[in-house]
């Protein structure tokens, strides 16, 4: 099954309350197959995006999933996994080595940044958690 991801992640302060949101879809017609905010206490935005990206693999892993296309507007996070940037800060290092093996779950893996504003249901999910301060799955 092919399913596309997009993934958000937020920090009210930096670091300060923060979340990540995942939308898992179809690729075949665009079916919503998953939506969750994941609430995660005190982080930076950049370890929320990175969190986006852990609980949406896992998620399309349940799902039974062979080929995932992820998006995100975190261009950081894009071209780290990517292989473009390198990743220096000590407190991504361990996030981005837990995505990169969760990638190899599946037979086909890409990711792509997109533009904030082709994003915009990931951040809902990511604000939602934020707000209630808590994790929610629809």
């Amino acid at each position: 099954m092919q399913v596309v991801i997009n993934i958000d992640g937020g920090s009210r302060g930096n670091p300060g309350i923060a979340a990540a949101g995942v939308v898992i879809k179809s690729a075949d017609d665009g079916t919503v197959l998953h939506l969750a905010g994941v609430y995660l206490g005190e982080a930076t935005n950049n370890v929320a995006e990175y969190q986006g990206l852990i609980e949406g693999l896992r998620r399309a892993k349940k799902l039974a999933a062979t080929e995932v296309v992820v998006f995100s507007d975190s261009q950081l996070l894009v071209r780290q996994m990517n292989g473009q940037y390198r990743v220096k800060n000590a407190g991504l290092k361990p996030l981005f080595e837990k995505a990169n093996s969760l990638t190899a779950d599946f037979e086909k893996f890409a990711i792509s940044h997109v533009p904030r504003e082709q994003n915009t249901e990931a951040d809902e999910m990511a604000n939602k958690a934020m707000n209630l301060k808590r994790t929610i799955e629809e």
